[in-house]
């Protein structure tokens, strides 16, 4: 992947993972775009580093990037039709503002595909943010389907997305 190096994170990377989700928080405000106006969720941050399932990317030792990817189908958007288990779910990924652009985002993407694949899983899925239609153009330019949006009143995500694990930006499967 380029210049990159993806590993987990470890638990003493917690600051590094809240800075590049902070920063992401504040680009997104500086857009008027209300997703992750909030502070990170740390305990769920930790428990996913200590799980092995936080990613960072990096170029040199430089944090430029977060992933998590697990087998999580958060119940209140994946139902048993959608064969929860057939997947891996990206969650809170995050590129560094001086990376964006660069093709960081997809190369995760990429990446995550590649290791559900490994895992014999059929499908790469995520939610996103239900009003945020670039990420929405985002996720759809890198292969993903946009299935349906679940609007629940006290979720602000809820577009769910899915690729199938053999696609790549190049055409590669």
């Amino acid at each position: 992947m380029r210049d990159l190096t993806i590993r987990p994170g470890r638990p003493d990377e917690l600051g590094a993972v809240e800075a590049l989700l902070r920063e992401a928080s504040a680009w997104l405000a500086s857009r008027g775009i209300d997703q992750w106006q909030y502070p990170p969720h740390r305990d769920r941050i930790t428990a996913a580093l200590e799980r092995g399932v936080c990613f960072l990317a990096l170029r040199g030792d430089e944090p430029v990037a977060t992933i998590q990817l697990d087998d999580f189908a958060d119940p209140e958007f994946w139902t048993p039709d959608d064969e929860p288990d057939a997947a891996l779910y990206v969650h809170r990924m995050a590129v560094k503002r001086e990376s964006a652009g660069t093709g960081v985002g997809g190369m995760l993407l990429d990446w995550a595909s590649g290791r559900a694949a490994a895992q014999g899983k059929q499908w790469l899925r995520l939610d996103a943010w239900k009003d945020n239609q670039g990420l929405h153009r985002f996720y759809k330019s890198a292969g993903f389907t946009l299935l349906r949006v679940v609007d629940l009143p006290h979720r602000r995500s809820g577009a769910l997305f899915q690729r199938a694990t053999g696609y790549t930006r190049d055409g590669d499967s």
